[in-house]
């Protein structure tokens, strides 16, 4: 592939799950990524401040989706509700490619300590998104965190259900089946 061809970023995320899958993370280096997808160094590092955030792109493109549906659900909206508008809203922008290499991806992640480091902390910074669009929706503090965490939650085990060989429900669903799940355990706390 010559450097002049489009999805530059798309490719060097599918170079590094492809490296990582193959290598281990600790042993491939942004420049192995960057030959990989047919690109720079220096074009890696525009897209990526390195390699550890290739696995994590576009987390800030999902909090503000996430944001954006909670902010757009009907005012009668319970804080679960919104964030059930919150998932539907920020789970439709994921492809079929993405789950294609979704299982090698979980697979990175949960062989390293720092990816999985980061993974938490995605999740966290997914939370913290929705209970902020929570909040300016009027929901309390506590409310809104406790909504927020069972959303991320919810985000995080659609998309390892989506992910899944075999799986063939939407990514929306999934998330919102793990939503009711999650609502359903937390009734049973007492």
């Amino acid at each position: 592939m010559g450097r002049w061809e489009p999805n530059a970023r798309e490719r060097l995320v599918r170079a590094a799950v492809d490296l990582f899958s193959e290598r281990g993370y600790d042993k491939t280096t942004v420049t192995e990524i960057a030959e990989r997808a047919g690109l720079t160094k220096t074009t890696f590092f525009r897209h990526f401040p390195d390699k550890r955030e290739v696995l994590f792109a576009g987390q800030d493109i999902l909090s503000q989706l996430l944001a954006d549906g909670i902010a757009a659900a009907p005012e009668s909206a319970t804080p679960l509700e919104a964030v059930a508008a919150g998932l539907d809203a920020a789970t439709g922008i994921f492809t079929q490619a993405q789950r294609e290499f979704g299982p090698r991806l979980r697979a990175v992640v949960a062989a390293n300590s720092e990816l999985r480091e980061r993974a938490a902390a995605k999740r966290d910074g997914l939370a913290s998104a929705m209970t902020e669009a929570l909040r300016k929706r009027g929901v309390p503090d506590l409310a809104s965190a406790l909504a927020a965490n069972l959303g991320a939650l919810a985000f995080e085990r659609g998309f390892e259900r989506w992910t899944e060989p075999g799986s063939e429900q939407g990514f929306t669903d999934l998330a919102r089946e793990a939503l009711d799940e999650l609502r359903a355990a937390a009734a049973t706390l007492g």
